[in-house]
């Protein structure tokens, strides 16, 4: 699955000279709020339920589905009404949707095709020392690279065995069953997961554009690499784990006796009625 992203970092360090804006701007925001998630998810899931809902919806109608913005808009208002209303529900959704990713980008990384198309798609015509796109156009290509991944993704789901497919929805049923009954664990490790994945993708466009290559880095060191996120996940889970309260469950507390009612117990033994 790297090459899809070696494809785009080679044209960006090539022939395409993009806006830093469409660099600088989502590389910041995916680190600032990469650490929010990663180190304060669990504390913060009212708030942080509703987004992950809408974002997750917007992307599955996207990339599933389909490019138009209505079935996109749709899908993420929905999952965001789905996460805020039934909140345990979507976290299991979403553990079994990160896991049947993960199982996906290793089953199917074989199949992806080292092809330049994403590049050429995003060069055109340009010359190696042309000035910078503006924000529109700049946003375009962007636009175009990541349709032209979602295919690439799509052919290679298409060219896996059914096995694989096998594989991918039993580990999707253990984390629906996980996010079920430990739901409280399975939160924190889907925002650890979640914020690690947007700190490394905003350090990524930042490095980018400075004039580096973070994901010829990434490929030529896949363990270190792995061993740093699967590293950052574990501390994020069990940060939030010791550092995230849990909610309080108040006890049902007996209601007073009104006075009017313990008067005639207390006046029983009286004077005037003896």
């Amino acid at each position: 699955m790297l090459e899809i992203l070696q494809d785009f970092e080679s044209a960006v360090g090539g022939a395409v000279r993009l806006s830093p804006i469409v660099l600088i701007g989502p590389g910041l925001a995916a680190v600032l709020v990469g650490l929010f998630i990663w180190l304060g998810g669990l504390g913060f899931r009212k708030l942080l339920l509703p987004a992950a809902g809408a974002i997750t919806g917007a992307l599955c109608g996207f990339f599933i589905i389909s490019q138009n913005p209505i079935s996109v808009v749709f899908l993420a208002a929905l999952a965001a009404c789905i996460a805020t209303t039934l909140d345990r529900v979507f976290i299991a959704i979403l553990a079994a949707a990160l896991a049947a990713a993960f199982a996906f980008v290793v089953l199917a990384g074989p199949n992806i095709e080292n092809s330049k198309q994403a590049a050429t798609i995003m060069s055109g015509d340009m010359s190696t020392q042309g000035p910078a796109d503006s924000v529109r156009e700049s946003a375009e290509k962007m636009k175009a690279y990541i349709i032209d991944a979602s295919q690439r993704i799509k052919h290679a789901g298409l060219q896996m065995p059914l096995y694989h497919w096998v594989i991918i929805m039993v580990l999707a049923l253990i984390f629906i069953v996980a996010g079920f009954s430990l739901w409280r664990l399975t939160m924190a490790l889907c925002c650890s997961i979640l914020g690690t994945l947007l700190i490394f993708a905003g350090m990524i466009l930042l490095l980018l554009y400075k004039g580096a290559v973070p994901v010829s880095s990434i490929c030529s060191k896949p363990s270190f690499y792995v061993t740093v996120f699967i590293a950052m996940t574990a501390f994020g889970t069990i940060e939030q784990l010791l550092l995230c309260k849990r909610p309080k469950t108040h006890p049902a507390r007996k209601r007073p006796i009104s006075k009017d009612k313990e008067e005639p117990d207390r006046t029983k033994g009286s004077w005037r009625t003896s």
